[in-house]
């Protein structure tokens, strides 16, 4: 059985932060960022007597414990250094989406009670597939499930209902939802007519795309596609065949 890890986060806190579209690694850069994560977890961590908060730019032990708890429960910290940068108040975001908690760039001790016991994502297709990706539009989260297991978590931004007009005319940016499957990818960045997009895995023609982007804020934002922090693009699309892996995005 799995060993649960319950611990106290001896301190935490954090800051950062349209369908803007863009594109490349291989299979095995991709797998590699991610096992470099998973192999510098340690089977226990020892409980901390007292807490603190943690923020971004902070450096030490307590940032290496969150990030290695956040890098078992399959949220992207990063490199697990001890340092808070950027890639680990994306993944203190995606969690604290999951829990049903207020993002916030600080680790609260509400969120430190919830790293200790933390609840799974919440599923959105029981039967979609044991390899798939699940988007959340309502907490703004990313769910790619392997052998139908939690594989990662990602904090995204969807369309945020803002009027716009392009060279194709003027819309209201939605994120369309239903059923889908990934389709194509483009390596590195492309250029749109609404802005660039990295790493792009399209569910619909060449227009939506699960991508990278420098701008994934806490609210929707991107004009139609499923925006992920370009940490997780740069290996993203070696986790997901392309064309063929499910894609279920609900509001």
């Amino acid at each position: 059985m799995r060993r649960l890890l319950i611990f106290v986060l001896p301190a935490v806190a954090l800051a950062l932060a349209g369908c803007r579209q863009a594109g490349g690694a291989g299979q095995a850069a991709g797998e590699a960022a991610v096992s470099h994560v998973t192999a510098a977890l340690s089977p226990t961590v020892s409980p901390s007597p007292a807490q603190q908060i943690l923020k971004p730019g902070m450096r030490g032990h307590a940032v290496r414990l969150l990030q290695r708890r956040l890098a078992e429960l399959k949220y992207y910290p990063g490199r697990v250094n001890g340092r808070f940068g950027s890639a680990t108040l994306e993944a203190v975001w995606a969690f604290q989406e999951a829990q049903g908690l207020h993002p916030r760039n600080a680790v609260s001790s509400a969120m430190q009670r919830a790293l200790a016991s933390p609840r799974p994502p919440k599923v959105l297709v029981r039967h979609g597939g044991d390899l798939r990706i699940e988007v959340n539009l309502k907490d703004q989260l990313l769910v790619l499930y392997k052998h139908n297991h939690v594989a990662l978590v990602s904090h995204v931004s969807s369309a945020g209902g803002q009027y716009y007009c392009s060279t194709n005319g003027c819309a209201n940016a939605t994120t369309p939802t239903g059923d889908f499957t990934t389709l194509s990818f483009m390596p590195g960045w492309l250029t749109v007519p609404l802005g660039k997009m990295y790493n792009p895995v399209f569910f619909i023609g060449t227009n939506y795309a699960i991508h990278g982007d420098t701008d994934v804020p806490l609210r929707p934002r991107s004009h139609g596609c499923v925006r992920i922090p370009l940490d997780i693009a740069a290996f993203f699309h070696t986790l997901v065949p392309t064309p063929g892996t499910p894609i279920y995005i609900r509001s």
